[in-house]
C-alpha cells in the first residue's frame, strides 16, 4: 500500500469528499517533493496601480433586482475565535446589544431579499465545530428559511495532520478528532465541488459569487460593485486595500513577470532574503481583504480544466499534534488560501477598496471599537462608522489583560465617536460617560484597577 492510500483509505472512512481528497492529495505530494512554495522577489513586480472603488461606484446605485438574483453571498464562517477565549463560532459575539455578526448578516440577507424581490442565495462555509451552534441561532429565522441546513450550509472539509518524521497519517488514540485539520479558506473551492452547491447555484442560474469573513462587517455586497463585476465580465475580482503598518506581515498582491499574471504572496511564501522587501509597504502597496467575486460558470470550467483541483500554491504549517502539548508529535497542517486562487483566472482583476470595507474582528481591541458609537446600525441591518468619521475608524491599543472577550465586561464602553486613538495600560474600568476624543492614553502600573472618572478626556496621557 502507498502512504498516500492510508491517507485516502482514513479519509473515506470518514466520507471525505472525493473532491476534498485529491485536493489534499495534491498538496500531499508537492510536501513529499520538498517544494516549498516560495515566490522569489525577482520573479514578482510590484502591482500596478488599481483601479478605485470610488472610480466606479454611484452613490445613488441601487440593486438590480435581476443581478441579484443571479448571485450568492458566501460568509466564511468556521473560525471559533479561540485567541480570544471563545468555544463557539465567533460569529455568534454580540456586537451592538442583543444582535450578534450572524444577526447583522442574516439581517442584511432578508433586507436585500424583502426590498428587492429576488431570490438571492446566501451560503455560510460552516466547520464541524461551528455548524451545531450556527444552525441553532439562526432557528430565529426560520420564517426565512434561514435555519434550514439544505438552504445555508457548505461545509469546510477537514484533512489528516502528517506526522513530520514519517510523512504517514498521525495517530492519537486518546482523542483521534486531534488527528484532523481544517485545510484553510482555499477549501472553499473544493466544498462548493464537492458538496454538490456548484452545481445546484449554476442549475438555478446563479452564477456570481460575493465571498468574504463572517467577521468583516465591512463587507457588505455592493450594487456599484456587482454591477461593473458584471458588466466587465471578471471572472475573478480581489478587494484590496492599501497597507498600513499594520499590515506589512500579511500577503501581499504581485504581478508574476514571465506572464503578466496577478497572484497573491503569504510571508509564509518569501524567503528569508526578500522579508525586508516584502514588507516594505511602499513597494508592495495592496493587500488582500479576503473579500472575493468569483465567476461560478468559470470557476467550474475552471476545475474541469484542472482535473478538479485548482492549483492552489501548498502552505505547510509546523505544529504539534496536540496543540497544548508542546512535547507531542510534530506534525504538518497543509492549507491553501482562498485569495491565492487569483493566479488561476486568467483575466482576473483587484480593485481598491477603502478600509472602511474591511473591518474584520481579530482581537478584543477591534470587538471594543465596533460595540462603541463609532459604529452605528443601519436600517438595511448594516454596520458601518457614523458618518463624521468620514471611513476612519478609531485605533485601539488594549494591553494583555484585555485579550479575551469575557474581560471587556469589566472594562466598559466609553464613547469613541470622536476617538482617534486609545490606549489602555493595565486593569482600569470606564465609568459611564466617558467621552474620548483624539488621541487619549491611560495608564496604570499598580496591578490593582482603577476607575476612569466621568468626563471628556482629548489629547492626553494619564498615569493612574
Amino acid at each position: 500500500m502507498s502512504v498516500f492510500q492510508e491517507f485516502r483509505t482514513k479519509m473515506e472512512a470518514t466520507s471525505v469528499s472525493e473532491a476534498a481528497i485529491l485536493a489534499f492529495q495534491r498538496n500531499y505530494e508537492a510536501l513529499v517533493r520538498q517544494e516549498t512554495g516560495v515566490i522569489a522577489e525577482d520573479e514578482i513586480e510590484p502591482a500596478p496601480s488599481l483601479i478605485k472603488l470610488s472610480e466606479i461606484a454611484d452613490p445613488m446605485e441601487t440593486f438590480d433586482p435581476n443581478l441579484l438574483a443571479q448571485t450568492v453571498v458566501i460568509k466564511l464562517n468556521g473560525g471559533l475565535g479561540t485567541s480570544m477565549g471563545l468555544q463557539k463560532a465567533k460569529s455568534l459575539l454580540p456586537v451592538k446589544e442583543g444582535v450578534t455578526f450572524l444577526d447583522v448578516i442574516a439581517q442584511q440577507i432578508i433586507y436585500l431579499r424583502e426590498h428587492t424581490g429576488a431570490t438571492m442565495e446566501f451560503l455560510l462555509m460552516n466547520s464541524f465545530s461551528t455548524s451545531g451552534d450556527t444552525l441553532e441561532h439562526l432557528k430565529q429565522y426560520h420564517e426565512h428559511g434561514l435555519e434550514r441546513a439544505e438552504n445555508v450550509e457548505m461545509l469546510q472539509n477537514r484533512i489528516p495532520k502528517i506526522d513530520a518524521e514519517t510523512l504517514t497519517p498521525a495517530q492519537y488514540p486518546e482523542n483521534p478528532s486531534l488527528e484532523w485539520c481544517p485545510p484553510g479558506h482555499g477549501d472553499l473551492y473544493t466544498a462548493l465541488a464537492g458538496s454538490g452547491w456548484l452545481d445546484r447555484l449554476l442549475e438555478a442560474g446563479v452564477k456570481y459569487a460575493f465571498v468574504s469573513n463572517s467577521d468583516n462587517l465591512g463587507a457588505i455586497l455592493d450594487p456599484s460593485l456587482l454591477k461593473y463585476f458584471a458588466e466587465e465580465n471578471i471572472p475573478f475580482l480581489m478587494e484590496t486595500t492599501r497597507r498600513t503598518e499594520a499590515d506589512k506581515k500579511g500577503g501581499h498582491l504581485a504581478l508574476r513577470q514571465r506572464d503578466g499574471q496577478l497572484l497573491l504572496r503569504e510571508v509564509a511564501q518569501t524567503s528569508p532574503e526578500d522579508l525586508d522587501t516584502f514588507q516594505d509597504i511602499e513597494t508592495h502597496r495592496y493587500f488582500n481583504t479576503n473579500s472575493l467575486w468569483i465567476r461560478l460558470d468559470v470557476l467550474k470550467q475552471t476545475l474541469e480544466s484542472c482535473a478538479g483541483v485548482l492549483p492552489l500554491p501548498m502552505i505547510k504549517n509546523e505544529k504539534t499534534l496536540n496543540p497544548r502539548d508542546k512535547s507531542s508529535t510534530p506534525v504538518y497542517q497543509l492549507e491553501t488560501a482562498m485569495g491565492a486562487a487569483i493566479e488561476c483566472f486568467p483575466g482576473a482583476r483587484a480593485i481598491e477598496v477603502p478600509r472602511s470595507r474591511f473591518a474584520p474582528v481579530k482581537t478584543s481591541a477591534d470587538l471594543l471599537a465596533l460595540r462603541s458609537d463609532a459604529y452605528e446600525q443601519t436600517e438595511s441591518g448594516s454596520i458601518r462608522l457614523i458618518e463624521s468619521r468620514a471611513g476612519k475608524p478609531p485605533m485601539i491599543h488594549l494591553s494583555d489583560e484585555y485579550k479575551l472577550v469575557d474581560s471587556l465586561a469589566s472594562l466598559g464602553q466609553p464613547s469613541l465617536a470622536a476617538a482617534q486613538q486609545l490606549r489602555v495600560q493595565g486593569p482600569v474600568r470606564f465609568s459611564q460617560n466617558v467621552v474620548i476624543e483624539g488621541k487619549v492614553s491611560f495608564l496604570n502600573t499598580s496591578g490593582e484597577t482603577k476607575w476612569i472618572a466621568s468626563g471628556h478626556y482629548k489629547d492626553e496621557e494619564i498615569e493612574l
